[in-house]
């Protein structure tokens, strides 16, 4: 009992230390107005949505996609809201054009005292439909990305002391869920160096936050990559995506992300299934993945031409879209999502 004293008097003193620097937070929480926030992938879903919320605020915001097109609609709609806005077409896994994007915007918006880095892919299929280029895809897009906007963000934010760094993960970054393989392990990456960022980084005032959401109704399911059966694989993932009881509104998944940053939050879930899911994980990891097993086997299989892959608008059916997909459907035309090209659905 005595040689546990000192540790349980450690932890006493962590958790002591921990909570009053929560509340100093909670007492003065870092305000948007004339802060200059950029935002990857931010011309449309989430992204834009958080855009947004932000301009609302009184921030400044620099989005980044690689469609140029998206941009400037986006860059567009941002700016009739009276937002101070610049849009770059950027591919973030290039150290260099990442570098080119943080010059420039800082040269337009002035310092970046906020990074999101939510820009993301989706692969839906199952195991044997994906390729070794789906998940250097997912890699290079979830944790080189991220990691390449923080090192060229960081040198300007020690300068000034302080800033903040948001990494949209996913529950895919704790659980790894059935069908989306590579998605999920570029998640877990982004969500180790995101934690390990905030420990690095705390002592120079720099705040990161780890988000990671469930299923929330952003209209994104039509620009995913779907392999194996495509039809049927873009149906079950689209209406999971619609469903109100197991999605969120991606307004109001954006107004708890901005909520946590401002705060400086650790970590938070979105959608109550996505907390329980994580819950059930930390306490039964075995079980968790067993049942993970049970739902990968209703899944679809691998048809003829599965590995080839397709955007969830080449995979439509009866199903998708259809009245089970009217939220996510309303998502995609609020939130930049249909492409001018492709037309409405």
């Amino acid at each position: 009992m005595r040689r546990s004293t000192p540790v349980l008097t450690t932890l006493a003193i962590a958790g002591a230390t921990y909570a009053l620097r929560a509340a100093r937070r909670r007492r003065h929480p870092f305000w948007f107005r004339g802060r200059t926030a950029l935002i990857t992938g931010g011309s449309r879903g989430l992204g834009l949505v958080l855009a947004r919320q932000l301009a609302a605020a009184g921030a400044n915001v620099a989005i980044c996609a690689r469609d140029p097109d998206e941009v400037e609609r986006a860059r567009r709609d941002l700016s009739a809201r009276g937002a101070a806005v610049f849009g770059r077409s950027c591919d973030i896994t290039d150290p260099a054009q990442v570098a080119t994007l943080l010059t420039d915007t800082e040269a337009t918006l002035g310092p970046v005292d906020i990074l999101i880095n939510n820009a993301g892919v989706i692969q839906v299929g199952p195991f044997d439909a994906m390729t070794l280029s789906d998940f250097d895809e997912s890699m290079r897009t979830h944790f080189w990305g991220p990691l390449h906007l923080t090192l060229a963000a960081l040198p300007g934010m020690r300068a000034r002391g302080g800033g903040r760094i948001v990494n949209i993960a996913s529950i895919g970054g704790k659980i790894s869920v059935p069908h989306l393989l590579p998605y999920c392990t570029g998640k877990f990456a982004l969500v180790a160096l995101s934690e390990g960022l905030r420990a690095a980084l705390a002592r120079e005032g720099i705040v990161v936050t780890t988000v990671c959401p469930g299923l929330m109704r952003t209209g994104s399911p039509r620009n995913v990559t779907v392999k194996g059966d495509h039809r049927a694989e873009y149906a079950w993932f689209a209406i999971a995506d619609s469903l109100p009881v197991g999605s969120m509104s991606a307004a109001r998944a954006a107004r708890r992300i901005l909520d946590a940053c401002r705060f400086g939050q650790a970590e938070v879930y979105l959608s109550l299934p996505a907390r329980a899911a994580a819950t059930l994980h930390g306490i039964a990891p075995g079980l968790t993945t067993d049942v993970l097993g049970l739902v990968d086997r209703a899944l679809p299989r691998t048809t003829a031409g599965g590995r080839r892959g397709r955007s969830g608008v080449e995979s439509q059916s009866v199903l998708a879209p259809s009245p089970l997909t009217v939220l996510s459907d309303r998502a995609a035309r609020r939130n930049n999502e249909i492409r001018t090209r492709e037309g409405p659905s």
